[in-house]
């Protein structure tokens, strides 16, 4: 059976996927993935290149991420353009991965949800989701609530998730996977 891990920027996905990770199961990081892929395939380098501007990426190889957000915040087409380019790369290499778990901040709005059995949504207030982004990408809360705005509601990727986990602070991480887990089992 094929997971997923959903949820917006801040929900701790990431935490979820560690406590996953020292139960032995590891789990594909979409957003990794798709960094990897942006550095390392021709392909995509060539793709993006052509569509955002030669100051796509850095003299040295690196992405240029002030001007590649600066084309995706810059209008919807924009955003889609370069997720026609990215998105299939990332679900190709998870299928090539052969793990059964992965992690994805936008799993239904880039379509990866379909190559999953079950999803899993990863939830917490919103006010703990935008403090936490803030001081891990040390940003300011404009530009977080910026980045939400740009995903799912956290109430839409909650209502179309199989499971949830409530991951507010106070609430038994452990706890909760080990009732999902049962029942994932018990489906297969």
């Amino acid at each position: 059976m094929k997971i997923g891990i959903a949820g917006g920027i801040g929900s701790g996905k990431s935490h979820v996927c560690k406590r996953l990770n020292a139960r032995g199961i590891e789990v594909y990081d979409c957003d990794s993935a798709a960094k990897r892929l942006i550095r390392t395939s021709p392909d995509i380098l060539e793709r993006l290149t052509a569509l955002i501007g030669t100051d796509t990426y850095q003299p040295d190889g690196q992405l240029n991420k002030a001007a590649v957000a600066k084309f995706l915040l810059a209008s919807e087409t924009n955003a889609k353009a370069v997720d026609d380019i990215v998105h299939p790369a990332v679900f190709r290499d998870f299928e090539e991965s052969g793990m059964e778990w992965m992690e994805s901040a936008i799993m239904y709005e880039s379509g990866i949800y379909r190559l999953v059995d079950k999803v899993i949504a990863v939830t917490a207030p919103e006010e703990t989701r935008i403090a936490r982004v803030m001081q891990r990408d040390g940003i300011s809360r404009e530009k977080v609530l910026e980045w939400m705005g740009r995903q799912l509601p956290q109430e839409e990727t909650r209502r179309r998730a199989d499971y949830e986990i409530v991951n507010d602070g106070t609430t038994d991480i452990d706890e909760q996977l080990n009732h999902i887990l049962r029942q994932c089992n018990r489906l297969f």
